[in-house]
């Protein structure tokens, strides 16, 4: 993958991001298939790590879980946000730090204070 790579290409590559079809008045948001499969093989096991280790990741799951995603949509979303932070690493030559990765998130906020 080259360097000047967005975010968003990442996560499309990664297959974690959201595919939605439109047409007319329909709407429908789907998972993607195409995509590398050993890239989100990977993927969904670093997402399911980090829900039992990372306090952030796990309070994301939750907001998942509790909207109505299935384990497996949750896990997808919270992969789409660590290939998001990844790629925010690789940009800034910054090494991930759990404070300012989920720092925006106000369930993580009132468990840490």
């Amino acid at each position: 993958m080259p360097t000047d790579t967005t975010a968003k290409s990442r996560k499309n590559y990664a297959g974690t991001s959201p595919l939605t079809i439109a047409s007319g008045e329909k709407r429908a948001v789907l998972a993607r298939h195409v995509r590398n499969g050993r890239l989100y093989d990977a993927i969904d096991q670093w997402a399911f790590c980090a829900v039992n280790q990372s306090p952030g990741a796990r309070a994301l799951y939750d907001r998942h879980h509790a909207a109505g995603d299935l384990h497996h949509q949750a896990l997808r979303a919270l992969g789409n946000r660590l290939v998001g932070l990844l790629h925010g690493c690789l940009r800034h030559h910054a090494i991930y730090d759990e404070t300012i990765a989920w720092a925006h998130q106000p369930e993580h906020n009132s468990k840490a204070a």
